[in-house]
């Protein structure tokens, strides 16, 4: 077999996926010349012929090996390329951030602050129960923050999909089944919500006020439900919780360890 087939068979992968591939626009000439620094090193090249030949241990490989290391060394040559490339344009980094799931909820991040939500309207078929009659509703176990006592005012929505507990103050907790679909949706600007953990659990801290909304099981339909204020979001088990109303990162982490 001719040495030179494993790699006409690569570059016309390459060149497919090629198509496949929408880069934003040329990104800027540092990026571009790091971006060809990095696909010289992986033929074996210098980045800069005044550095001399890249020196690389030598290693007895098969043919084969040899083919399947240096199909890897172009493929994540290729990959990092378009990262960079993507990352590098004004275009790109809206791609790259603008959905973001996470806890059952979809966070669409944009460039600017979101126009706020005036109405407020309440989720698919919503509607208070008493406490007692939750198991009778819902199928999931739902937990209560010991930090904040039982609650005021219990309600399930979407046919037992979601339960939302209120307390005073506008201190609000959702909680819903981990599933494959988003349940709520958030629309953010800048500043970046805050990463933080919530016991051995990873959350999302966002600080200020911001438009939430439902997206219906059915057919991704969004919701527009009202302006929400700070929230924490987490994955617990395979449950998915979202906290409002609580001032502070620090507090709102505290009542989240507590839950129940």
């Amino acid at each position: 077999m001719n040495s030179r087939e494993p790699f006409d068979d690569l570059e016309s992968e390459l060149l497919a996926l090629g198509d496949l591939i929408d880069v934003p626009g040329p990104p800027p000439a540092d990026v571009a010349a790091a971006v060809r620094a990095r696909l010289e090193a992986s033929r074996g090249e210098s980045p800069d012929p005044a550095h001399g030949p890249v020196s690389t241990p030598v290693r007895p490989h098969t043919p084969a090996r040899r083919h399947r290391r240096a199909r890897w060394k172009v493929v994540t040559a290729v990959v990092l390329v378009v990262i960079a490339i993507t990352a590098a344009t004004p275009q790109g980094r809206a791609a790259v951030v603008r959905i973001l799931r996470f806890a059952g909820i979809e966070l669409q991040i944009g460039d600017t602050p979101p126009k706020a939500v005036t109405a407020v309207t309440p989720l698919p078929y919503e509607h208070t129960v008493d406490p007692d009659d939750l198991k009778a509703e819902v199928k999931f176990q739902v937990r209560t923050p010991k930090a904040l006592g039982e609650p005021e005012r219990v309600t399930v929505a979407d046919r037992g999909r979601v339960v939302s507990m209120f307390w005073p103050g506008g201190v609000r907790l959702d909680q819903f089944d981990g599933g494959l679909d988003p349940a709520f949706f958030k629309k953010l600007g800048p500043p970046w919500p805050d990463y933080t953990k919530v016991g051995p659990y990873q959350a999302w801290w966002i600080k200020g006020a911001h438009p939430l909304g439902y997206l219906s099981r059915q057919d991704g339909t969004e919701i527009p439900l009202r302006q929400a204020g700070p929230t924490l979001i987490w994955q617990q088990d395979t449950l998915n919780y979202r906290l409002e109303g609580v001032k502070t990162k620090e507090e709102a982490v505290r009542i989240a360890t507590s839950l129940g």
